[in-house]
């Protein structure tokens, strides 16, 4: 029997021409679930197991390497959730828009996602703490690059948004999320490469619903039901024509296949006792390196 693997450890930030599209991730070194801040939470204090959460991460960003340069952030004392590097900010053109997280018991991952952006060149833009925000967890951008789309309800504040379209020349779409289940806009909502989207209905309002269908034709909308939305299957991970994500049905993953999409499943059971999947554990950067090391505050 082969011995396991070492998790990678933080290495040079990011390169200054990346040839591939950049990742960052967290190793779980310190994953566990000590609090209950979302549904999936309740019941699973401290039975996540450590090993097979190390495991199931490295199959994931072993997975991703392939394909795109994997950066890392260490893991810190007391952070358990540093994890779930998608909520450390949202990036764009070497800016990025640190989380304001509104449970408090995510609030010291804040410094040091922050440090690691500053060290790494970024211009680091912070909001207000009355205006929580909660990175890519709550704000995807369309793959064209038109409409940056924007969750509210459980974590991440209405309020916010507006101080997102101050920072971007780009629309910003608002959605209210009304199931407790998914609390984050990537939970529920995945916006694929080929112009399509991976979305729950049942996750969103009326009128959310009706300015996603109002944006993406019929032909590129995927509905999932919640048999895969439960499982996370819109925590996704899409490169290209990869799609990177939890165990899903074989119908949901015939109709991507048949799409033109090679889907590749991983068991990230581990994760999901904590609220999160694929998508929670990476965050995209652009290919653009900012040249200074800034931090800003917005305010309104």
């Amino acid at each position: 029997m082969t011995s396991p693997q070492p998790i990678p450890q933080p290495g040079p930030s990011l390169p200054l021409i990346p040839t591939r599209p950049t990742l960052l991730m967290c190793a779980p070194t310190l994953y566990d679930v000590t609090y209950v801040i979302n549904p999936w939470m309740a019941g699973n204090v401290h039975t996540a197991s450590r090993d097979r959460a190390n495991t199931q991460w490295r199959h994931l960003h072993d997975a991703l390497a392939e394909v795109a340069e994997v950066l890392l952030v260490a893991p810190q004392p007391g952070s358990p959730d540093m994890v779930f590097t998608a909520n450390a900010g949202l990036e764009r053109d070497g800016i990025v828009v640190l989380s304001s997280f509104f449970h408090p018991e995510r609030q010291d991952e804040e410094q040091h996602f922050q440090r690691w952006f500053d060290q790494a060149g970024y211009t680091v833009l912070s909001l207000p703490r009355t205006e929580p925000f909660e990175g890519e967890g709550d704000a995807l951008f369309s793959i064209d690059g038109s409409r940056l789309w924007v969750g509210f309800g459980p974590r991440t504040l209405l309020a916010s948004h507006a101080l997102l379209a101050r920072t971007w020349p780009v629309e910003v779409a608002s959605l209210h999320l009304v199931d407790p289940r998914f609390y984050h806009l990537d939970t529920c909502f995945a916006p694929l490469e080929d112009g399509s989207v991976l979305y729950y209905p049942g996750a969103f309002d009326q009128p959310s619903l009706a300015s996603i269908e109002s944006f993406y034709p019929p032909e590129l909308r995927i509905p999932v039901a919640e048999e895969d939305a439960t499982r996370f299957a819109c925590n996704a991970v899409t490169i290209g024509s990869r799609i990177f994500m939890n165990r899903v049905s074989p119908t949901l993953s015939s109709h991507l296949t048949a799409r033109g999409f090679e889907v590749v499943q991983l068991d990230l059971s581990e994760f999901l006792k904590a609220g999160g999947a694929a998508k929670c554990l990476v965050m995209k950067l652009s290919h653009t390196r900012a040249l200074s090391r800034t931090t800003i505050s917005l305010v309104i």
